[in-house]
């Protein structure tokens, strides 16, 4: 199994790597964000250490049930070779109905493949109010006219 663009990546396809992953996410089918990962995928995700494709699927699926209305964005921090960093901010509520912006970080291996094979992600929330949101297009996909994090000063 591959997974297009592969490293080493430049300017352009570490943007394509990115936007790919964020669309995956925005989709919230934990299935099919977990094959984007190698089989032996290492994580950690604030204070969770994953390791493989079935414990990836699993966390994607609790999030997912507890982040509700999630919307992300994600943009390129920095690449060379196989790595990629990037920062994101997602919009979410609870079951009941608190919102919360919350940023962070992403540092990306990848093989040869262009499977990710490390995933280290720093992540804070913000509680925001209804009327702060700032991600408000139909669940899914974002828009290509939506601004992304720096056009909204994120």
């Amino acid at each position: 199994m591959s997974r297009p663009p592969f490293p080493p990546f430049t300017a352009e396809t570490a943007a394509q790597k990115a936007r790919m992953a964020e669309d995956a996410w925005n989709g919230r089918d934990p299935a099919r964000v977990a094959l984007a990962y190698t089989e032996d995928s290492h994580w950690r995700n604030r204070a969770e250490f994953l390791e493989g494709r079935a414990a990836i699927e699993a966390f994607l699926t609790r999030k997912w049930a507890r982040e509700l209305d999630y919307r992300l964005i994600k943009e390129v921090w920095a690449w060379q070779a196989d790595r990629i960093a990037v920062r994101f901010a997602y919009e979410w509520r609870d079951d009941s109905g608190h919102w919360f912006r919350s940023y962070g970080n992403e540092n990306w291996e990848f093989d040869q493949h262009g499977l990710m094979r490390t995933r280290f992600t720093s992540i804070n929330d913000l509680p925001i109010r209804a009327d702060q949101r700032l991600f408000h297009w139909p669940l899914g996909r974002r828009p290509d006219d939506h601004p992304g994090l720096s056009e909204l000063g994120l």
